[in-house]
């Protein structure tokens, strides 16, 4: 069967992805067409149901709901990962942000989800591609930014300054990891199928972490001239067990993002 596959060009995806589109495990007569974009590409694709599996942020799995299923295995879910406002000023009153330029990384993005939990009343936003950001704010474009990816790893070194974890917020407000970015397939697929590429996708993530921390040519290729040890902090961030199969507790922490959505709606 050949199916259509998006995820981004990120460590952290090629990293859980590699074996499985270069078929370094046996896909079981699977094959697939990749195509790799950056996360806000893929959630207005999925929006608009064009493929048959997708990397997501989970903060758009509310809007695609009707068209897709979450499968366990292959997402970004954690602790301590979330995404981090920064600015080049050191702000001490907070409050102060409600009426600051923000740029985010998508308007159904999980950062901007959490963004809006933390900050419900700032409403000058410009959403940005992820890896804009960083120069948004160094270039006074805008007041602050949400940063997320390997731009958590860099910032510093730029001379800027983080105002708010947004991660840690959400983990101290509802006591239960942060679900970033999940794999949905279509539900045009029976489950039979679904419960095959979720199970596929899981022996990929197995087969990665059984020859880390080896930096494949694959995620190399795609890391954007980043060095060996920002991939590797990346997928040490971003790749854990929840990424082999969500389980109870991850299964809560996306029940917890879809209340939580559904609060910020009314």
């Amino acid at each position: 069967m050949h199916c259509s596959l998006g995820f981004s060009p990120c460590p952290n995806d090629t990293f859980i992805f590699d074996a499985l589109v270069n078929q370094k495990i046996d896909t079981e007569g699977f094959s697939f067409d990749v195509y790799l974009e950056d996360v806000q590409t893929l959630n207005e694709w999925a929006r608009s149901n064009k493929l048959n599996i997708s990397k997501i942020s989970y903060g758009v799995l509310p809007l695609i709901q009707n068209n897709y299923t979450l499968l366990n295995s292959g997402g970004a879910l954690g602790k301590g990962v979330g995404p981090l406002l920064i600015s080049k000023k050191n702000i001490q009153d907070l409050t102060a942000v409600d009426q600051m330029k923000i740029a985010v990384p998508g308007i159904n993005t999980t950062a901007h989800l959490l963004f809006s939990m933390a900050f419900p009343n700032a409403k000058n936003k410009q959403f940005l591609v992820f890896n804009e950001i960083e120069s948004a704010v160094l270039n006074g474009e805008v007041d602050a930014g949400v940063i997320i990816h390997e731009n958590r790893f860099t910032y510093q070194d730029k001379g800027l300054i983080k105002l708010m974890d947004l991660g840690n917020y959400w983990e101290e407000k509802l006591n239960c990891p942060i679900p970033l970015g999940g794999i949905v397939m279509q539900n045009s697929f029976d489950q039979a199928t679904q419960l095959k590429i979720e199970s596929l996708i899981r022996k990929s993530v197995e087969y990665a972490f059984k020859h880390y921390p080896q930096i494949t040519d694959y995620v190399r290729s795609h890391a954007q001239e980043m060095s060996e040890s920002v991939m590797r902090q990346h997928i040490d961030l971003y790749v854990n067990n929840y990424s082999i199969d969500l389980g109870e507790e991850g299964l809560k922490a996306v029940q917890t993002l879809l209340e939580v959505h559904k609060q910020l709606q009314q």
